[in-house]
């Protein structure tokens, strides 16, 4: 408990020795040292995504900014960020225009949000993100808004910064009234962003039309002050505390921005065109901050059919955000929002969330009008694996078939919920991937936005998804069969790879228990390379592709291992297992197995609990379950 206590006491301390106050030349001095304090709302919250890391992976930027809480994305955030953030710290014309998010429900809208407003408020916490603001503006102005028109060419070319904007109605009275004119008097504050306390961050959700007032945007007249000072125009008779007051220098969150009545979209016409906009009885008051705003589909589609409201949507740059279509990263989003719900101390079965994401994505894919490409062949190749005659280029030409791909089907919260409900109904504190799926086949029917039509697909999918677990399941069994399995998978390798080598050399081979020379085993090769499909007419070109790979490893000084190449690693597992299959099959399924099955079932079961991460419970029902499918 102390502890706790003591870190308390070092959270405050670090909060208070982040508050500064001093005097406008004071200010000037930090600007000349640090020119960033003086950024625009775009460009600091580039630098904050920026800063947080970047790297390449398969030809994208990846920023560690969104890593940690959205996956599959890639593409997607680098156009967010490359054709939106970046252009706007440039201050293209980009940064003129309302940020619009459009995709379906749980496809990451409001978690990218989320992201910016949460981090946005650490990141004025650090040096590299330091924010000052004009002391009792409530809209934290930025100071340098003091310096009159005429003088500030010098200033901006003294101190390497760009001063846009005007004073505020509250300021400019203060300046006039309070400090007689005189800048250098004007208090400056360092400034922490905080949506709980108002500032920095606004969130303006939209309700009942007839019932929402734009002061909820822009301000309103301060009733107890009103009688006091006579008149609507002066400032300290109105409250300028609307969402576009507080969010200004950083975010304002427009939530379901199409579901608002048009009155409150205009507002945003001369803020994303001008920087400014109207409240009360005031000239325009200046506003430097990022708008975001989220919406689904078919209200997107509606807005842009409707004529009147071209000058808005010409004032918005529309960014997707689809569904993630790669089954590994949907097993990340279930990993993920499994650890932020109660079922955190639940014992999931390796593979059960791989076996729903399976049949998610396939929900998601658009059927491909090129011959012999199906949904799980797409699957495969969108989630990086290697698919016999289908190349980089043919998948680029898969993804744009379909700009619509992934803006439909199953979403993440769906299969969830539905592992929620496979854990009330078994009652169990483990489930594995067939409880998940028949979860997910139980809540076709109550879920209100599936057509008849959908359900019958999403069956088949389910089906597929069936399949593909059997597959993974027998696999998982068999290799667990198997002592030292990558020291028998590293034999096979060997044995294989003198018989090409020999092969392609058109050399014999000298028998290790007799010493006599004999010819390539074909025989052998062709029962390794059949695992995989590999046709007669194929295997020379396969087998130099080997030999290809194994000369570059030498070349790097690498060791050739059986997991070095993928289709070959594939193909001596199912040689292996394949011999293995009638062991497995009589092991798993006896009634009443005699003591030496018994010790082997015991065994692989604490393999499958030591090695693959798999609990007594769900071991013991995936061995019942591929003596089953061996059976058949």
């Amino acid at each position: 408990m102390e502890r706790l206590w003591s870190r308390l006491g070092e959270y405050y301390r670090r909060e208070e020795s982040l508050r500064w106050e001093g005097t406008f030349a004071e200010y000037l001095e930090i600007v000349r040292r640090s020119p960033h304090v003086a950024d625009s709302a775009h460009r600091r919250i580039y630098r904050m995504i920026v800063d947080a890391g970047v790297e390449e992976v398969d030809g994208r930027k990846r920023y560690r900014f969104f890593s940690d809480e959205l996956f599959g994305l890639d593409e997607t955030l680098e156009k967010l960020v490359e054709e939106y953030f970046h252009a706007a710290a440039m201050r293209l014309d980009v940064r003129k225009r309302l940020l619009l998010l459009m995709g379906p429900v749980a496809g990451g809208k409001s978690t990218i949000v989320t992201l910016l407003k949460r981090r946005l408020e650490r990141y004025t916490r650090t040096e590299a993100g330091a924010v000052y603001g004009l002391k009792g503006c409530p809209m934290h102005e930025e100071p340098l808004h003091l310096v009159p028109h005429e003088l500030r060419p010098e200033f901006e070319a003294a101190l390497g910064v760009r001063i846009e904007g005007e004073l505020c109605p509250v300021c400019r009275h203060r300046l006039d009234e309070e400090y007689g004119g005189d800048i250098h008097r004007f208090r400056v504050e360092r400034v922490l962003f905080s949506e709980a306390k108002r500032v920095g961050i606004g969130t303006f959700s939209p309700s009942d039309p007839k019932s929402q007032d734009i002061a909820e945007l822009t301000g309103s007249i301060d009733l107890a002050t009103i009688t006091e000072y006579g008149v609507e125009s002066d400032p300290r008779a109105y409250r300028f505390d609307g969402e576009l007051n507080v969010a200004n220098r950083g975010l304002m969150e427009f939530q379901e921005i199409l579901k608002s009545d048009e009155k409150f979209l205009w507002h945003l016409l001369s803020l994303t065109q001008e920087g400014n906009f109207k409240a009360g009885r005031f000239a325009l008051i200046s506003a430097d901050e990022l708008v975001v705003a989220h919406t689904n589909e078919a209200e997107y589609r509606r807005f842009v059919a409707d004529k009147k409201n071209e000058a808005l949507q010409s004032r918005m740059i529309v960014i997707r955000v689809p569904y993630n279509l790669k089954v590994r990263e949907e097993e990340r989003i279930y990993e993920k929002l499994i650890r932020q719900s109660d079922l955190r101390g639940v014992h999931i079965a390796p593979h059960a969330l791989y076996t729903a994401a399976f049949f998610s994505i396939l929900t998601r894919l658009k059927p491909s009008k090129r011959q012999g490409i199906d949904l799980v062949k797409k699957l495969r190749l969108y989630g990086g694996e290697a698919v016999e005659g289908l190349s980089e280029a043919d998948l680029r030409e898969l993804r744009a078939e379909h700009d619509d791909e992934g803006m439909s089907g199953i979403d993440p919260r769906y299969v969830i919920n539905r592992i929620s409900s496979a854990l009330i109904r078994r009652d169990a504190d483990c489930i594995n991937a067939l409880d998940v799926l028949r979860a997910i086949k139980d809540g076709l029917d109550q879920h209100p936005s599936i057509t008849k039509e959908e359900r019958e697909r999403y069956l088949e999918f389910i089906a597929l998804a069936r399949q593909e677990y059997d597959e993974i399941a027998k696999r998982e069994v068999q290799k667990a069969f198997v002592y030292s399995f990558e020291e028998a998978a590293q034999a096979i390798l060997n044995n294989y790879l003198d018989n090409i080598e020999a092969w392609s050399r058109r050399q014999k081979l000298r028998d290790p228990i007799t010493g006599e020379e004999v010819e390539p085993d074909e025989r052998l090769m062709r029962s390794i390379e059949e695992q995989i499909g590999v046709s007669e007419s194929a295997k020379k070109a396969f087998r130099e592709e080997i030999l290809i790979r194994i000369s570059a490893y030498a070349r790097k000084g690498r060791p050739f291992t059986y997991d070095s190449h993928e289709r070959l690693k594939e193909a001596i597992e199912r040689k292996l297992f394949a011999d293995l299959k009638d062991t497995v099959r009589i092991t798993t399924s006896s009634v009443t197995p005699d003591e030496e099955q018994l010790r082997k079932v015991n065994e692989v079961s604490r393999r499958l609990i030591d090695e693959y991460g798999y609990c007594a419970t769900c071991a013991n029902e995936l061995l019942r379950y591929v003596g089953g499918l061996l059976n058949r």
